[in-house]
């Protein structure tokens, strides 16, 4: 067979096998290795990849941030910051009308500044904010809507992992993705508070509300939360001003907020040794799409898929607009049944080489960085976006008694919030771009 249609042919294949529930990075190993395979045509070069590939991939000094952020997610939970930032949030909005769950998105922003995980951002809050939300009247369908939909900004305000892993796909700088996402991801805190504004209008029943605390208790409340700005400037200002490459920058902030949670009381040795294993665990499961993503993508780039895709691309005329609107349609439609971190590492190496190619009326890096982002918008919808949304089962599984059709029909007015976002960092590329043109 032809080694571009023999990989056109691989993906119902790596689909059919992530629908029968296998684990999709041994999906895409199995898949780049059979298809590298029938295209070498004999064992001996497939055996010479098989012995370097994991090596070459998990020896890349850039991926060690990872774990780092992914322990530093462990100790802000041991420390109270989940809790601190929410009841600091609930004391000073929580008497507006629909307040309580403006109050938990602003938590999982602040939250998101130290986590870097949609789904650990959208459990630890869920853990905090969903018994108050449900004290206070709140429907079902708007107090899980709310808390998945601020759970994706856990991957949307830097620090990132999905992020990290598209500035190593895409060799661009980290620090400056992590400025180009900043007012994206406040963006779309402050675009799901006007949702949950409009919804409380409209639908009054919805929403309760608690009585306003007195100013004394408010400024306590938010004293308590000092310990997440200092982390947050320390860690990614340090990055942005070249203080600290990325990676030292992950493991002071781990450091940092391991400290805390020590001081704080949250941290033994018993919940050290758990942290250590959950950090493990997570970070074996990242690593293990990487090394498959890693052996699916040789196989591609050995069929010349992408270079003759992005070829064919250009020889249709088509506007880079067009294309780039065909791309994250492909996204938010695959974004339903796939997770945000496969779909990356799956993709880019496809799509990116298009991009790239195309001429959006900026120079190659800040169509990187831009389109970057809305990559990362895109796979953040579909983490709230119906039959998957991972992060509406994380809440799920925390209030049962919720029906998934409520969830879906309270989510859907922050899926809409989303979309709209998207067609204005399309529109307005200058709102992504604006802030790292002040480290150039």
């Amino acid at each position: 067979m032809d080694p571009i249609w023999l990989a056109a042919a691989s993906f119902p294949c790596l689909m059919l096998l992530i629908f029968l529930r296998v684990p999709i990075g041994l999906a895409m190993l199995a898949m780049g290795l059979a298809g590298s395979w029938l295209i070498y045509g004999d064992l001996a070069p497939l055996l010479n990849q098989m012995k370097t590939l994991a090596y070459g991939q998990f020896s890349t000094h850039s991926l060690s941030i990872v774990p780092l952020f992914l322990l530093m997610g462990q100790f802000a939970v041991l420390g109270g910051i989940s809790q601190a930032l929410f009841k600091a949030a609930e004391a000073l909005v929580g008497h507006w009308r629909g307040g309580i769950a403006m109050a938990a998105i602003g938590a999982c922003a602040g939250f998101g500044s130290i986590c870097g995980s949609s789904l650990a951002t959208a459990a630890t809050m869920g853990q905090v904010a969903l018994p108050e939300l449900r004290r206070a009247g709140y429907e079902g369908g708007l107090a899980s809507g709310a808390l998945a939909a601020g759970g994706t900004l856990g991957i949307l305000i830097p620090p990132s992992i999905v992020l990290v892993i598209y500035a190593i796909l895409a060799e661009q700088n980290i620090a400056v993705l992590f400025a180009a996402a900043f007012v994206p991801g406040l963006l779309a805190a402050v675009s799901y508070m006007l949702v949950v504004a409009t919804v409380v209008r409209l639908r009054p029943h919805a929403a309760g509300s608690i009585p306003p605390l007195p100013l004394a208790q408010r400024w306590r409340a938010l004293g308590q939360t000092w310990s997440v700005g200092v982390i947050f400037v320390l860690v990614v200002g340090g990055i942005y001003t070249g203080l600290f490459t990325p990676t030292e920058g992950a493991a002071v902030g781990a450091v940092c907020t391991g400290l805390l949670a020590w001081w704080r009381g949250g941290l033994d040795r018993v919940r050290f040794r758990q942290a250590l294993e959950a950090t493990a665990s997570g970070t074996a499961m990242v690593f293990m799409i990487v090394l498959g993503a890693a052996a699916y993508n040789i196989f591609l780039a050995l069929s010349m898929l992408p270079q003759e895709l992005a070829q064919w691309v250009g020889e249709q005329g088509l506007s880079p607009f067009a294309v780039l609107w065909a791309i994250l349609i492909f996204y938010l439609i695959f974004g339903c049944v796939m997770d945000s971190l496969s779909m990356i590492l799956l993709t880019i190496p496809i799509f990116f080489p298009m991009i790239s190619a195309l001429d959006f009326g900026m120079s190659p890096e800040d169509a990187a960085i831009w389109f970057g982002i809305l990559v990362l918008i895109v796979v953040e919808v579909g983490l709230i976006t119906p039959p998957v949304g991972m992060n509406l089962f994380v809440i799920r599984a925390m209030a049962p008694d919720i029906p998934m059709a409520a969830m879906y029909r309270g989510v859907l007015p922050f899926v809409i919030a989303d979309l709209t976002r998207v067609g204005l960092l399309v529109g307005f590329p200058s709102i992504v771009l604006f802030v790292t043109r002040f480290s150039s």
